[in-house]
């Protein structure tokens, strides 16, 4: 049985995993958990699975439940998820949580030698460097959940990294796939959180609209399987059957497809490398299918992604910067300060504003995330436009 800590279990990931733990609950237990703020889900939870340790977000949230089960141990904060992610008992570390916060925690359990099952991008957008070189050190195996790159990782199984000639990742296109440039200025938040393909918290939703997401991934790929962003492509797939392709150097092309559920990236990431059956599947038939598009990408149509490709490219603290702009931008939008334009405005800003540094600490990366924060949150207040 296979001891399991899962950071952000009442969102959208973490929901889908605590699917495959109960259906599988001769092989998982969750020994630990986190949430920020839903009380009543997460009350839910601690009783269901009966863990040993909860991180949420606020001390007033964890003195409650503290009273409620004295049995339990309740933390809050970053310091609370990375005692939920370090626990001894736990073996395998489930990164569900959005956003920066997930690098700490995640750093801390690879130093503890956990196991990674990484959904969280941001942990390698910004600490890429650090936490590939801590793994390494550790020895610690990182399992990619994401669907995209789960599905290069199956892909690439088996495979000499020569045999490799580019990673194509697709994209469904968001919620405004075939909207023009002059139309993206009349969304609204409802529009733009209703995506055609997955069923996704707020903020990964409205960054699948802007294509952000798909250039975050574009970063991660980078740092999880050692290619140079020229050999990462991106391409419109609306359907989002095929979750992501390899091309190998003789032209062979290796796909990896099934139904959008979250469920299969999970349980394989909890399983490797033995397969299992996924309870309930949701239907899936080639025949009904019939056909698969594919549309090459618009840069001038998404210009977050080619801004995304860029920032790579120059390394060192500028992926902090672009990420931590946009989760401001992002939330921002939602909270219905800005336009769903003006995200692009913002974070485009910020990285011009940037100087990159050289990578040397997780001290240095935090600082950065939060001096870009607080500029780009300023810039927001006094209402700066074009």
């Amino acid at each position: 049985m296979k001891q399991i800590c899962l950071l952000g279990a009442t969102g959208s990931i973490g929901t889908s995993a605590l699917e495959v733990i109960t259906a599988y609950a001769e092989h998982f237990q969750l020994v630990s958990f986190s949430f920020n703020q839903n009380i009543t889900l997460g009350r839910q939870l601690i009783k269901q699975f009966n863990p040993l340790y909860v991180a949420v977000g606020t001390e007033a949230i964890a003195s409650t439940l503290q009273m409620e089960f004295p049995h339990v141990s309740f933390g809050y904060g970053v310091e609370g998820l990375i005692e939920a992610a370090t626990l001894s008992e736990v073996e395998l570390v489930l990164t569900g949580i959005m956003g920066s916060v997930g690098l700490e925690p995640t750093l801390a359990a690879i130093e503890a030698r956990k196991e990674i099952a990484l959904a969280n991008k941001e942990t390698l957008v910004m600490g890429g460097e650090l936490v590939m070189a801590a793994a390494a050190e550790k020895q610690v195996r990182i399992l990619p959940v994401d669907s995209e790159h789960s599905a290069i990782f199956q892909c690439l199984e088996g495979q000499p990294k020569e045999n490799v000639s580019e990673l194509l990742i697709t994209a469904s296109g968001g919620s405004f796939r075939d909207y023009t440039r002059e139309q993206l200025k009349e969304v609204t938040v409802k529009g733009a959180l209703n995506h055609p393909n997955w069923a996704m918290g707020p903020k990964i939703t409205i960054d699948s609209a802007t294509m952000m997401n798909k250039g975050l991934e574009v970063i991660e790929a980078r740092w999880l399987f050692g290619l140079n962003y020229d050999k990462i492509k991106v391409v419109l797939h609306r359907q989002s059957i095929i979750h992501s392709m390899v091309i190998m150097q003789d032209g062979a092309y290796l796909a990896q497809l099934g139904a959008s559920d979250m469920r299969e990236p999970i349980q394989y990431a909890l399983t490797y490398p033995v397969r299992l059956p996924i309870k309930e599947p949701k239907p899936f038939d080639l025949a009904r299918i019939g056909s698969l598009q594919f549309e090459e990408m618009d840069f001038v149509r998404f210009p977050l992604l080619k801004l995304a490709y860029e920032v790579g490219e120059v390394g060192g603290t500028m992926p902090t910067a672009l990420n931590g702009a946009n989760e401001v931008a992002v939330a921002a939008f939602l909270e219905g300060r800005i336009s769903y334009l003006d995200i692009e405005y913002y974070v485009q800003q910020a990285v011009t504003d940037h100087q990159a540094q050289a990578v040397v600490s997780l001290e240095q990366l935090l600082a950065e995330d939060q001096r870009v924060r607080q500029s780009v949150y300023n810039k927001i207040k006094e209402g700066e436009r074009r």
